[in-house]
Order: structure tokens, then C-alpha cells, then sequence
């Protein structure tokens, strides 16, 4: 039969639910991974795969080609024990096999890979069976020294402090440049309503109203075809888009690398395209010598980065809300215990400072004063008031005596007791809350599935709209011209038709591309 294991892989830079479906999408097809459910707002994996086939690291390897931030999460496994060791004193390949062999024989332990390059040693074992500090004295026997791989347990994957810092700043840039660039907008579509009001009171003609227009302070050309409207227009864009959309031209890429599409990859070409476009038409403008201001799309990336960018920022700040009572409960588990040998009538022979990962079920712990009690046990010896208030919510203190049971994480007030450990690692009370909440931002409900599997195709199809549109209009374009004059804006006679027909159709072809950015779908 065919075993399946389950591992945990934190996962950064993911914004939205097509980024989750490229995913899922994609390691579903490698071999040896079951299933896989991807949370955006907990930045998890949850990954149910065949260990025989493919590992952990190369599972948040494959994430990582797809141009996403992939780390393992320690609480890999369901049932065992997973140890990480660094080994030192291996020389050549017959010590690796000297470490697997022996292991390997040992009773409990269900798996050994050790890595001669990096001097790691990963070790999958029963804890009914054997516990760290067992498979740690069996490597030293063989005349090496090792340790435990220090495990970040401060909760910083779900910090998103450096998410938030960047995307502030991503939009105070757009921010400072997009205030004049939407202050000249403005200003244009008052002054044009003004122009429109005279037009319908006084009876003027087309070319007294050309002719106003041009007075316009924004509206006169510097060059010809060249307005100050588009000059400083144009200025203020290039920052933008160089500064303010470099952390989506970075993640557009690497979906591009991996055939995908993402809302990236959208913001992208909308931004691009009406910015090319832009400065395309201008050259053409003033090589023409044209007397009538092209329109331009050079208020699009500004504005739309800057729209993008706090909606970015102010997800990520929702985000680490949602994360802060998780970092609290992860934050109140202790980091060491001391672990004690006892004589005949519970005499203390010896007592030992280890990592709290180090313990093992039956060890006897001895917790001091004002200490945190690293694992669930049973009281043997002393009495004292222990602070439950982190499980129970109740403030008032607990008497323990012998043969009462304590928590992990609740901290001893004013005596010292010397408990047996019940529950270690994984299977602590509080360990199991952790688990729990991070399974709950795991969890989808149907409905969410079907949202994100059809963002996945959201982005393709709003490409293939805005290429239709493009063709749509040329036609129509070609086949009555009277459409187009009607709706361009801005349309002089000296301008060939055909010209006309292609500077209309691109503008509606952006339109579409740019009303789809932020992918509105996704984001719900």
C-alpha cells in the first residue's frame, strides 16, 4: 500500500487566489503528491505526498521555481518524530553510511538521510519507541559530535512586517507622482466642461472651440504635437513605472518563466502597453507636426499602481492582524527545560539543561519558580500555585499537588515541582491549539475552492477580451468609419482614417485591460 505522509510549507508572495490556484495547479501534476490545499491569508501549503516518491525540501523547491517563497514548516509528519540534526566530524561518503546503517538499525527509528555537504542529518523515528536524546547519544557513540538544528520559534513567518514596509513604500512613490498627474486630469475635466457649457450658450464653432482649448494653459504645445499636459504627463509616469512597479514586473516575469498568468502579469501589461502606447502616439504626434493634442494614456500606470499598491499594503496589515493571536500562542511556549535523575525515594542525583525538543515522554522535568512548564505532565513532587489563565481564561491561580496534571506554556508561581512529562513536541495541549487555528486558516469551503480555480483563468480570458476588442473595433473601424469619428476623441481631419480607426481600437483594448487590474475576482 501506498503511504502518504503530510507536510506543512510556509509560502510568501502570494496575492491573490490565482497565485494560489498556480500553485495547486501546478504540483498537482508532480509525481508523488497526493493532494494539496494552499491558504492564502496563513501563507500555508498543506501538502499530502508519497515519501517513497518526493520530499518536503523538494516540494518547497518546486513552489520556489514557480517564483513564490517556500520553507518547510517544522511540524512535518503525522504521528512520528522528525529530528534535524547538524552532525560534525563526517569526512567522505562511508561516514553518511556509517550514521544511515546504524540508525537504521536502531529500534524506533522509521527513517535516516544524512547530507555530507551541508553536515545535516534528518531522522524520522516512533516516539512511543525512542526518543531525540536516544538518537542523538547513538551518532556521538560513533565518535561524531551533533546538535539540534536551532529552530526559529518566533513565529516570523507570520510576521509580514517586510511585506507591509515594502508595499508603503511601493505607494507613497506612486503616491507623490500620481497627485499631479491627477490634479492636471482634473483641472482638464473642468476646464472642458466649462468650454462645453460656453459651446451650448454662445453658438460657437468647432474651430473657436479647437481654438480655445488650445489656449488652455495644460493645452499649449512646447513642441508641435507636444503639450505640457503630456510633457509633464510623460515625467512624472517613467518614475512610476520604473520605482513604483518593480515588484510586479519581478513577479510577472517569473509567472511568464512558468507559462502561467497572474494578476501581475495583468497589472503589468495594462501598465506597459498604455505606456508604450503613449509615448508611441506622441512621437508620431510631433513627427506629424500635429496641431490637435494626442490623448495618451500616461495617467494609467500612476494611478493604477497607486490604487494597486495600497490595496497590497493594506492586505498585508489585515494580514498580520489575523496572525498576531497565533504569534502570541506560538510565543508562550517554552524554549528549555530542566530535565532531572532521580534516586531511590526521589533523591535528585543530576540535573541537565536541554531544548525543550529534547524532552521524552517519562523524563522528570523540574519546574522552578516563575518558570513556564515546557511540556503537559503529571505532578510527582511539591506543591505550588500554577497560572492556567493561557488555556482556561481564569485569572485566579491552581493548586497542584501530586498526581494533578499541568499545561504546557502555564507558568508555576511559588513552589517548585518536579512533574513527569505525558505529552511532548507535537502532542503538548497548547501545540494542539497552535495546530488547530492553523488548520481552521488552512481550511476552504467549497465555494472557495470554485473561486479559485476559476481566477485561474481570469487572466487569460481578460487578455483574450482585450485582444478581441482590439480586432473588434478595427473592423468595425474599416466597415463604417462614422462609429469610430463619432467616439474618437480629440479627431482632426489632417489624421488619416486608418490611423484614426487603429489609435481608437488600442484605446478601447487598454480600457478593457486596465478596468480588470485589480483582479476584482481574485481578491473576493
Amino acid at each position: 500500500t501506498k503511504t502518504i505522509s503530510k507536510c506543512y510549507v510556509q509560502v510568501t508572495g502570494m496575492t491573490c487566489a490565482s497565485c494560489v490556484a498556480n500553485i495547486e495547479r501546478n504540483l498537482r501534476r508532480e509525481d508523488g503528491i497526493h493532494s494539496i490545499l494552499v491558504a492564502l491569508m496563513a501563507g500555508k501549503a498543506e501538502v499530502r505526498y508519497n515519501p517513497a516518491v518526493i520530499h518536503p525540501s523538494a516540494i518547497a523547491e518546486l513552489i520556489r521555481e514557480l517564483g513564490f517563497g517556500a520553507t518547510v514548516m517544522e511540524n512535518c509528519g503525522e504521528g512520528d518524530g522528525i529530528l534535524e540534526l547538524v552532525v560534525r566530524g563526517m569526512t567522505c561518503a562511508s561516514c553518511v553510511h556509517k550514521i544511515e546503517s546504524t540508525l537504521m538499525k536502531t529500534n524506533g527509528v522509521l527513517y535516516c538521510s544524512v547530507a555530507l555537504a551541508t553536515n545535516k542529518a534528518h531522522i524520522k523515528y516512533d516516539p512511543e519507541i525512542i526518543g531525540p536524546r536516544d538518537v542523538i547519544q547513538v551518532v556521538k557513540d560513533l565518535g561524531f559530535t551533533t546538535s539540534l538544528v536551532k529552530k526559529d520559534r518566533s513565529a516570523s513567518h507570520l510576521d509580514h512586517k517586510q511585506e507591509i514596509r515594502q508595499w508603503k513604500r511601493s505607494f507613497v512613490v506612486s503616491l507623490v507622482f500620481c497627485i499631479p498627474v491627477m490634479g492636471m486630469m482634473i483641472y482638464m475635466m473642468v476646464m472642458d466642461n466649462q468650454l462645453a457649457d460656453a459651446h451650448a450658450h454662445h453658438n460657437m464653432s468647432d474651430e473657436e472651440m479647437e481654438a480655445l482649448h488650445s489656449s488652455m494653459v495644460l493645452e499649449h504645445q512646447l513642441l508641435p504635437g507636444l503639450s505640457v499636459m503630456n510633457f509633464l504627463s510623460f515625467l512624472l509616469c517613467v518614475p512610476v513605472q520604473i520605482f513604483g512597479g518593480w515588484h510586479f514586473y519581478i513577479q510577472a516575469y517569473k509567472a511568464l518563466k512558468h507559462k502561467t498568468a497572474n494578476m501581475d502579469v495583468l497589472i503589468v501589461l495594462a501598465t506597459s502597453i498604455a505606456f508604450v502606447y503613449s509615448f508611441v502616439i506622441l512621437l508620431v504626434a510631433m513627427a506629424e507636426k500635429a496641431k490637435v493634442n494626442p490623448v495618451t494614456f500616461f495617467d494609467t500606470p500612476p494611478m493604477l499602481f497607486v490604487f494597486i499598491s495600497l490595496g497590497r499594503w493594506l492586505e498585508h496589515v489585515a494580514k498580520g492582524k489575523t496572525s498576531e493571536a497565533l504569534a502570541r500562542l506560538i510565543s508562550l511556549q517554552a524554549t528549555e527545560a530542566t530535565i532531572v535523575t532521580l534516586g531511590p525515594d526521589n533523591v535528585l542525583l543530576s540535573e541537565e539543561q536541554v531544548d525543550v525538543e529534547l524532552v521524552q515522554r517519562g523524563d522528570i522535568v523540574r519546574v522552578i519558580p516563575g518558570g513556564k512548564f515546557p511540556v503537559d505532565g503529571r505532578v510527582i513532587e511539591g506543591h505550588s500555585m500554577v497560572d492556567e489563565s493561557l488555556i482556561t481564561g481564569e485569572a485566579m491561580p491552581v493548586t497542584k499537588k501530586p498526581g494533578n496534571t499541568v499545561i504546557a506554556g502555564s507558568i508555576n508561581q511559588n513552589g517548585s515541582l518536579l512533574i513527569s512529562a505525558t505529552h511532548v513536541g507535537a502532542d503538548t495541549t497548547l501545540s494542539q491549539i497552535v495546530k488547530l487555528v492553523e488548520e481552521a486558516q488552512t481550511s476552504k469551503a467549497p465555494i472557495q475552492q470554485f473561486a479559485d480555480k476559476l481566477s485561474g483563468y481570469f487572466v487569460p480570458a481578460i487578455v483574450a477580451v482585450s485582444v478581441v476588442t482590439l480586432f473588434a473595433w478595427i473592423i468595425i473601424g474599416f466597415v463604417d468609419f462614422g462609429i469610430v469619428e463619432k467616439y474618437f476623441l480629440g479627431y482632426n481631419k489632417s489624421i488619416s482614417p486608418a490611423e484614426v480607426i487603429i489609435r481608437f481600437a488600442f484605446q478601447a483594448s487598454i480600457t478593457v485591460l486596465c478596468i480588470a487590474c485589480p483582479c476584482s475576482l481574485g481578491l473576493a
